[in-house]
């Protein structure tokens, strides 16, 4: 019996080796690509691959974008080519022999697909089993591997679909913005079906935040004493000024309040629940200030480490099978051995559960020890953030006192709340959630307090925040644009294409034009409706209720319409992005000729003067940051002056030969 393992990538590949052959295993190469070997009833050989065999494309004959219409691109199915050729001869070398093939990719859509692509170019796939693990422990890779499954056919080809219409739309639509907007090359607009009605979200919010208009309000605050404890009481959001100058008029002269009322009572706050993959993106990106990519990358190393358990996935509810036991002992000799402890001891009864239960993996949650030492800090960040969330949701509510208490100053009655904490229990295990505290001093109905302060506070309403990518991603999700696996690649794929800038998601011109040339002209393009429509059809791809072939025309013909209507078009929306480009890029006039200052990429980026070759004045620029034109001239030598937007705003001359630069590089903005 010869058996054939065929693992995602080159790590997991020896990791399973290892657990499988209890460390005794060998390893030779063919091809230059690594084969792990052992004995167990038989010869085993596991391989790794590199993600995707094989990619989705049109034939080469489509490859032109200035000869083949973009609405041609609709019609024409595109080809699965091999693009790992060594792995793939290696691949159909090994399966001559093979009695019996394992796939162990991981178990999702993706991984789903990629083992199949492997199965594509073996010829002998007589005995065929899938291995379901959901981390890369001896535990879970024996039982998996004694457990043996058949390969999912439908969830392949709903992750197949998905590669076949997100490249049907994306080609088509990209190479018509990018062809009616004369960007081409490296340059390109691109365009997709879950790219583009997330950039909309941003561009809405950003919008929103233009053309928000504050409103003013007014607030009372009083400060009051008694024996030597002060604290602010307020009174408010009042709309009207006379209404609050009225209010304010009263209390001024006032010297003293009377509590009316004293009411203490405990609250309980619940731990979070586990983590699923959104809730786990969204905390990295707000509490460590990692980008949603970079999260994702560092908890996949981490899970190939066989540190955490797979971190893609919907579920935020422990399945009983989980060894929570076992982990916690685990656990016990490292950093973390206080807190489990902790929960060992004083835990909750059953852990907290959230809203989703998935039945293919687990909430993301530690499976083994490691130390700080052993990883770089972003890795331990990532790995003690995971750590914490699990022993969280294991330990019992934090408890807090509430007082609540109502005071009367000259016939107005006040009311004011305090806080004060009894039990942390989950919260000293999870500083990530922060709660304030605010202690009052011992009060009782009838105590007098003494006015030592009354101020009447303007102050306006603020217009919405830009969404973070860890509140975007929350918000994908709520709106069904993308998956799990897909969402933090769709916002890294928005800052490589130049359409969002900064920490906090700042939609360019470009991406502002864009979005609006299609949400005037083809809305079910940066609609999430469309998207999700299409999700919901890719699930019933995978659960067997929905035919492949019925979905992809279905958005074929979608497609064709929106194409019709945006050809309709092509000279206004083209017109349209033109001139936010030429807007985007433009950084004021020549200080020498007049002409018009751009922004220019040779090998780095700099300011170049439109009348070149006549005039060829220019200037460096720095590299890092979003640029902005300032609206204004450096008074000293009449050169531009920008903004750069990086963590902290700051304005510049761009003359670095400017006299200004000598006593001050730069003024923070």
């Amino acid at each position: 019996m010869v058996t054939l393992v065929i693992s995602e990538k080159n790590i997991s590949a020896r990791r399973i080796a290892q657990i499988l052959s209890n460390g005794k295993f060998t390893q030779s190469r063919m091809n230059g690509v690594p084969i792990y070997h052992f004995d167990d009833n038989g010869r085993w050989d596991v391989i790794g691959l590199r993600g995707h065999i094989m990619k989705l494309d049109y034939p080469s004959q489509y490859n032109g974008w200035t000869r083949i219409a973009p609405a041609e691109l609709i019609k024409i199915l595109p080809e699965r080519k091999v693009v790992a050729k060594t792995i793939s001869h290696t691949l159909s070398s090994l399966g001559k022999e093979k009695n019996q093939i394992i796939i162990a990719t991981d178990y999702d859509r993706e991984g789903e697909l990629i083992g199949v692509e492997s199965l594509d170019v073996i010829t002998n796939k007589t005995n065929v089993q899938r291995a379901h693990f959901s981390s890369l422990t001896p535990s879970d890779i024996q039982a998996s591997f004694k457990n043996l499954k058949n390969v999912d056919y439908n969830l392949a080809q709903s992750a197949q679909a998905r590669q076949m219409i997100d490249l049907m739309w994306g080609a088509s639509l990209t190479r018509f913005i990018s062809l009616i907007s004369g960007q081409l090359g490296k340059d390109f607009l691109s365009v997709g079906r879950v790219q583009t009605p997330t950039l909309t979200l941003i561009v809405n919010r950003e919008k929103e935040i233009k053309n928000f208009t504050p409103v003013p309000f007014w607030t009372l605050e009083v400060e009051v004493k008694i024996n030597k404890s002060k604290f602010k009481i307020q009174k408010g959001k009042i709309y009207q000024e006379a209404q609050a100058t009225a209010l304010y008029d009263h209390l001024k002269n006032a010297t003293t309040g009377e509590i009316t009322q004293v009411t203490e009572d405990i609250k309980e706050y619940y731990p979070p629940p586990p983590f699923n993959t959104t809730m786990f993106l969204e905390t990295a990106s707000s509490n460590l200030g990692l980008s949603a990519s970079q999260a994702m990358e560092i908890a996949e190393g981490l899970y190939m480490k066989g540190l955490i358990s797979y971190p893609r996935t919907d579920n935020t509810v422990y399945p009983p099978s989980l060894p929570i036991k076992n982990i916690l002992n685990t656990l016990k000799s490292t950093e973390f051995s206080p807190e489990v402890t902790e929960v060992l001891n004083n835990g909750r009864y059953r852990p907290t559960r959230g809203k989703k239960q998935a039945t293919d993996h687990p909430p993301i949650h530690p499976v083994a020890a490691t130390q700080k030492k052993s990883l770089d800090k972003k890795q331990w960040a990532v790995y003690e953030l995971v750590t914490r969330r699990f022993l969280a949701t294991l330990a019992k509510n934090s408890k807090f006192k509430i007082m609540d208490v109502k005071i009367d100053i000259q016939g107005e009655l006040f009311q004011t709340k305090g806080q004060q904490a009894l039990e942390l229990n989950w919260r000293a295990i999870y500083p990530y959630i922060k709660i304030k505290e605010r202690i009052l001093p011992p009060l009782k109905k009838g105590d007098i307090l003494t006015i030592t302060k009354v101020n009447n506070i303007k102050s306006e309403t603020k217009p919405p925040k830009r969404y973070s990518q860890g509140t975007l991603i929350a918000q994908m999700e709520k709106k069904l644009l993308g998956t799990k696996s897909t969402r933090h690649e769709i916002i890294k794929k928005l800052y490589s294409r130049n359409y969002v800038k900064g920490k906090s998601l700042i939609p360019t011109p470009s991406a502002i034009a864009v979005t609006d040339a299609l949400e005037k002209n083809a809305q079910a393009i940066t609609s999430p409706n469309m998207t999700a429509n299409l999700e919901n059809d890719m699930d019933k791809i995978a659960e067997g209720k929905k035919d492949f072939q019925y979905v992809f025309q279905e958005s074929q013909t979608m497609l064709e319409g929106v194409m019709k209507t945006l050809e309709e078009k092509k000279q206004e929306i083209g017109s349209a992005i033109k001139k936010a480009l030429a807007q985007e890029n433009y950084m004021g006039t020549c200080p020498k000729c007049g002409g018009t200052l751009r922004i220019l990429t040779a090998k780095k980026r700099f300011l170049g003067c439109s009348n070149y070759p006549k005039c060829t004045n220019s200037y460096p620029l720095p590299q890092k940051g979003t640029i902005i034109f300032a609206d204004k001239y450096c008074p000293h030598c009449k050169a531009p002056i920008i903004k750069v937007i990086t963590h902290t705003p700051w304005e510049t001359c761009v003359n670095m030969n400017c006299p200004s630069r000598q006593h001050k590089k730069n003024t923070k903005s």
